[in-house]
């Protein structure tokens, strides 16, 4: 009895862990006798290979066994590398199918575009792999085009990575911890600075269209933030240091930011939390510190 096939391939940006989760795939594999391809340079893999051409094949695929993985899980990064590949909105064919018809790939609006959708030779690749089931490590555009193979009937299994923790129906994203942790690294040693020169300081944080990177940054730093899904006009927002004393701006010396790619406004997260904001104004206040002139009974000692 032949065995069972399963192939993965990580997509788009790289992100600490996925080394970890190709190891798991191939240590847990090998215990249910399953053989593991690894289709590397993304859905890239799908698109380029040509298995009549053994440089292709070398590029591309890459059989994983706990042999060639048992040390990957010690550093960063993707061993089968990565692409922004998207087999349905091609711009240019490789040249073995520059002769072969493909379809035009169609908008969202129903408008033809100038890119190809190719998905009948990822098919084709797959079933010539002998690929029962595929494993897809990425974000919202690799994982988009594997909710459309899954649509075309191949059995799909959606990792979902992204710093911007932005994949819908998902609690949490490979790589979104190391995102927070490395924006709140950053943050925490500029506060020295920012303060030394009473200044406002402003960070900006990728997310694209989703503020959970600056939500969450600003969160564990205990400073503002803005967010894409929430609009403000730029006076709203600048306005804050010039009609508040400065005792009050203190309390604004850190603020994290996150816009869409746009550049559209975006709302403050101060109404988001009125409780922790009024906490944190009432502990930075200066004129709420306690003097020597107070008229509070001294401690007994």
């Amino acid at each position: 009895m032949a065995k069972k096939r399963i192939g993965i391939l990580t997509g788009g940006g790289d992100v600490p862990g996925l080394n970890s989760v190709i190891k798991t795939v191939t240590y847990r594999s090998s215990e249910n006798d399953i053989e593991v391809i690894g289709l590397r340079r993304g859905w890239e893999a799908l698109t380029h290979l040509n298995l009549e051409d053994p440089n292709s094949r070398r590029r591309y695929v890459m059989p994983l066994d706990r042999e060639n993985t048992r040390t990957i899980d010690r550093r960063g990064g993707t061993v089968l590398h990565s692409s922004r590949t998207n087999p349905a909105k091609m711009t240019k064919l490789p040249d073995h199918l520059a002769d072969k018809d493909f379809p035009l790939s169609v908008s969202s609006k129903g408008i033809a575009a100038n890119t190809w959708d190719v998905s009948k030779q990822v098919l084709a690749n797959l079933s010539a792999l002998g690929i029962e089931h595929l494993i897809a490590i990425g974000g919202d555009d690799t994982l988009g085009y594997a909710a459309k193979l899954n649509e075309l009937g191949v059995k799909i299994i959606a990792i979902p990575k992204t710093m911007d923790n932005d994949v819908h129906n998902t609690e949490y994203c490979i790589g979104f911890s190391t995102a927070i942790t490395r924006a709140s690294d950053a943050i925490q040693r500029q506060r020295t600075t920012v303060a030394s020169h009473e200044r406002i300081g402003i960070f900006r944080v990728f997310g694209r269209d989703a503020g959970f990177t600056a939500l969450y940054t600003a969160y564990t730093t205990s400073i503002r933030c803005v967010v894409p899904e929430y609009k403000v006009t730029s006076t709203s927002s600048s306005g804050c240091s010039s009609r508040r004393s400065a005792q009050t701006r203190a309390t604004m010396r850190w603020l994290c930011s996150a816009r869409a790619p746009s550049g559209r406004a975006t709302k403050s997260a101060n109404t988001a939390n009125p409780t922790h904001t009024a906490t944190a104004r009432r502990r930075a206040s200066p004129s709420r510190w306690p003097t020597k002139s107070s008229s509070a009974p001294a401690r007994k000692r």
